[in-house]
């Protein structure tokens, strides 16, 4: 059995390696195939939770995350040699690192060997609904009157997507072997910051790179991790990955990333067959032991606030259905919606089995602290009785119209998580 699965994931490799050399498309967007296939803030309506720069902060010990310092006042590690080849595809000044070099691994393909999407293209909700299914997985990201939608079955094959929402430059990044989707503001300094792929690995985990400094960036905590930028911090923005359905019933006027992407890639397909089955181990994963509280490929959705992190297990909440909690002294509410396919799980990404997702937002509304029930239906608020969605909104009752403030939230494999946050707590419920 395990030489069988070894081979099945040399011959994914494989597959991804092709696309990666596949020919550049210069016609126009493909018609849907016969059946529709497809994984850490601040705006007015509602606005982004930011808790400054420390919702991605230090996912390495003893580095300071913290956006606004110099990289001058990071502890770098003495000077290495870079990882195999780095030094020919990169000018990145390799003298400045904050990990060890032995740590990040080959993927496979080669700089930019994924393409990033840096023009993107963007359709009505209703010409999206043509060739997207109600259960597969999106990336929704909100700011100010904007609303952008990324369907996982691009970032299945690009990674990562520069735009910029409402005026805000955004890098939305996918990592499907994390089953990570993460969104950074990617302005620093005053820089608008273009983010791509190395080709490389840190503990499973993608490592990008940016264009303008060649800097390379850990996308689990987007951090800075080599280059001019080590050890520098991008702001994490809310991306919550949810199902097709919530988002074409709740924001009729969104834009949704166009399949004219100017590649030519088999969107819709997953490469990654079978990839987040409880008892798989993690590709290409050396790294520190996974802690047993949970198999590695258990899906949590981790909140890193005020310097605490914690991690929602979806297992819990498949039964739980709502927690209110405190992280960082801020008081919050997670969210378990069902109803949202796997990416990884079978050969579609809108095909895989219904694992839900888990949305959290802060509990804070209108000067008082709402607390969240589960009343065997709905969610409801104990103060006023209204009863809420898994978007944030309140859908009827008293505060019928209001919406909850987004928290950053994102989904890890637990083994992903306990590497970068192993200081964290797991979520469990009281009496547990």
């Amino acid at each position: 059995m395990r030489v069988l699965r070894v081979w099945i994931w040399l011959g994914a490799l494989t597959l991804i390696l092709a696309a990666c050399t596949a020919t550049v498309s210069t016609v126009s967007e493909p018609a849907p195939t016969a059946t529709p296939l497809p994984e850490p803030q601040e705006t007015p309506a509602p606005p982004l939770m930011v808790d400054g720069p420390e919702e991605g902060a230090s996912g390495d010990a003893g580095v300071s995350g913290d956006a606004g310092v110099s990289g001058d006042a990071i502890e770098l590690l003495p000077e290495e040699d870079p990882p195999a080849g780095a030094a020919a595809q990169f000018s990145t000044d390799f003298s400045r690192h904050i990990v060890p070099y032995s740590e990040i691994l080959s993927g496979g393909p080669p700089k930019d060997g994924i393409p990033a999407i840096d023009a993107p293209q963007f359709v009505s909700v209703a010409e999206a609904d043509a060739w997207l299914e109600a259960q597969e997985p999106v990336i929704l990201v909100e700011a100010g009157d904007a609303v952008h939608v990324y369907p996982i079955q691009f970032l299945m094959w690009h990674e990562i997507v520069n735009d910029t929402v409402g005026d805000v430059p955004v890098s939305v990044t996918f990592c499907p072997l994390c089953n990570t989707a993460i969104a950074f503001e990617r302005t620093l300094d005053g820089q608008v910051l273009d983010l791509g792929t190395t080709g490389r690995l840190r503990f499973s985990n993608l490592v990008m790179y940016d264009r303008q400094s060649e800097s390379w960036w850990q996308q689990a905590t987007g951090q800075a991790i080599a280059g001019q930028f080590a050890g520098r911090q991008l702001t994490f923005v809310p991306a919550s990955m949810v199902a097709w359905a919530d988002v074409k019933a709740t924001y009729g006027a969104a834009r949704v990333l166009s399949r004219d992407t100017g590649h030519n890639r088999d969107y819709g397909r997953n490469p990654y067959v079978g990839y987040d089955a409880l008892n798989q181990r993690p590709f290409l994963y050396d790294g520190p032991p996974t802690p047993d509280q949970l198999p590695p490929m258990a899906r949590v959705l981790g909140v890193n606030l005020g310097g605490e992190a914690v991690a929602y297990p979806y297992q819990v909440f498949e039964t739980l259905r709502v927690a209110n909690d405190t992280v960082g002294g801020q008081e919050i509410v997670a969210l378990w919606t069902p109803g949202v396919a796997s990416a990884l799980d079978a050969g579609s990404v809108a095909g895989g089995r219904d694992v839900g997702t888990i949305t959290t937002f802060s509990r804070a509304l209108d000067g008082r602290a709402l607390t969240f029930r589960w009343d065997g239906a709905q969610v409801v608020d104990k103060e006023t009785g209204s009863l809420w969605d898994g978007m944030g909104r309140a859908v009827s009752g008293p505060l019928a119209g209001s919406r909850l403030e987004p928290v950053v939230g994102v989904n890890y494999f637990w083994f992903t998580w306990a590497a970068f946050r192993p200081a964290g707590r797991v979520y469990a419920p009281d009496g547990a």
